[in-house]
């Protein structure tokens, strides 16, 4: 007995396909493509089928470089040089690389964003609980992305009530009107800027054996006070990890079509973003570390005095010029992933129609919750007289509270056999997430002693 897929078959299939809703119809188109790619033997189709996984991964980890990352990084080196925060920057890309392998799994595996899982599985309370966790810490390091912008473009002479909202209205347009695939590839191109700070380290002509050596000789500088350096680790650990990049690569995810055989592709993704992140924020430290530390009020320069003595040292105007050209980058590319993980957030925990390839007519409310939370954090960045290095440090630091009970959250639901099945975590994994939730407690709580207290 034959099965007949003549001109009829297509017909009532392509139908069918037609009827299903259009974030699920562009959905199974956009698989349709993978299948064929990973069915298909030959080496170029097996480099396409990998190109065509990537981008979750490495946006999340390009976008923690964002802009308020690249001003901590820079105010890292310019405050405490090489010493400690080389091997300590090193130590995050481990770090962030098991956190968000995590988020991989558990949207491969579910087909459900961060937000849903939540609500879903532990009710309306916890599921409110972490919205609103979400969307502050989305707001706040939203505002640091256009602190950069608008430092960044400050270089070039435009005035900030310029180039702050056509940063929020780019970022907002390409959510709204490209599909998921086409606003992930110009995301990317875009992301891939971030490497500007590599030659500028190198132009920098850092003394490579002290910054090989630091990582050997582990230390906190001579004389550090204890409250400023407590409060810059946890900066450091708010822009490495951060609440927004968990909702953000798992709703990537789902709203990408990756299944469970697209896994390894998912763990490669991140992987590389992972050693990415790490590379271009060892730069920005070895940078200011080698140009800026150990000048005359190198411990209170902000973001504004650091372009100021770049200026002045061996990288001149045009160094200056593609350092603030990064900066302007980073802000970007976290303002367009940051405002999609906040709509991807609030509809799933609303259960609104949630899909980048969705046509804003058909799915207005997911659309405006990202777009007014930016809208909010760009009207806050244009207040006169905000204290703009202050501002950025403390967002860090906030972000780094909020991560142990997000991080509790996920590791909870990747625990959770009835929902993962095989694909728990293993132990190795558990010991690994629970350090890193440890830490983050530890460091918290230190501040919190130093600021009770007043040490330092």
């Amino acid at each position: 007995m034959t099965i007949d897929s003549g001109p009829s078959d297509v017909t009532t299939e392509s139908g069918l396909l037609q009827q299903l809703p259009e974030e699920e119809r562009q959905r199974i188109e956009d698989r349709w493509r993978i299948y064929q790619l990973r069915h298909h033997p030959s080496w170029w189709r097996r480099l396409l089928l990998f190109l065509s996984l990537i981008g979750p991964g490495i946006l999340v980890m390009i976008a923690d470089n964002d802009a308020g990352g690249v001003i901590t990084y820079a105010q890292t080196g310019a405050m405490y040089g090489i010493g400690f925060f080389i091997p300590f920057l090193l130590l995050m890309i481990p770090v962030a690389y098991i956190v968000q392998e995590m988020t991989v799994r558990l949207g491969a595996v579910t087909h459900r964003g961060h937000a849903e899982m939540i609500w879903g599985r532990y009710g309306a309370f916890w599921g409110v609980f972490s919205l609103i966790d979400l969307t502050i810490a989305n707001i706040l390091t939203l505002a640091t992305e256009f602190i950069g912008i608008r430092v960044g473009m400050s270089v070039f002479g435009v005035s900030p009530y310029i180039s702050v909202p056509v940063a929020w209205f780019f970022a907002a347009s390409i959510m709204v009107f490209l599909h998921y695939s086409t606003w992930e590839r110009l995301a990317l191109w875009i992301a891939a800027a971030n490497i500007i700070f590599v030659p500028l380290a190198i132009a920098a002509h850092p003394k490579w054996g002290q910054v090989i050596a630091a990582v050997g000789t582990w230390h906190i500088p001579v004389g550090t006070a204890l409250g400023a350096f407590t409060y810059v680790v946890l900066a450091n650990l708010g822009t490495t990890i951060a609440p927004w990049m968990l909702f953000f690569e798992q709703s990537s995810v789902v709203d990408k079509g990756l299944t469970i055989a697209d896994i390894f592709g998912g763990q490669a993704d991140t992987a590389i973003g992972s050693l990415s992140m790490g590379i271009i924020a060892i730069a920005i430290v070895v940078l200011t570390g080698t140009l800026v530390y150990g000048h005359p009020g190198a411990s209170n320069f902000d973001i504004e005095a650091i372009l100021q003595s770049l200026q002045q040292s061996r990288l001149g105007n045009l160094g200056t010029a593609l350092f603030a050209l990064g900066l302007v980058e980073a802000g970007l590319i976290a303002a367009i992933a940051i405002t999609a993980s906040t709509s991807w957030a609030v509809a799933e925990a609303l259960k609104l129609p949630r899909s980048l390839n969705l046509r804003p007519q058909h799915a207005l409310p997911f659309y405006l919750s990202g777009i007014l939370s930016a809208a909010l954090a760009a009207i806050v960045v244009l207040i006169p007289h905000v204290p703009l290095g202050f501002l950025n440090l403390t967002v860090q630091v906030i972000a780094s509270i909020f991560m142990p009970a997000a991080m509790l959250f996920l590791l909870m639901l990747l625990n959770d056999r009835e929902i993962m099945g095989e694909y728990v975590n293993r132990p190795w994994q558990n010991y690994s997430a629970l350090t890193i939730v440890g830490l983050l407690i530890l460091a918290n709580g230190l501040y919190g002693y130093t600021v009770i207290f007043h040490r330092g």
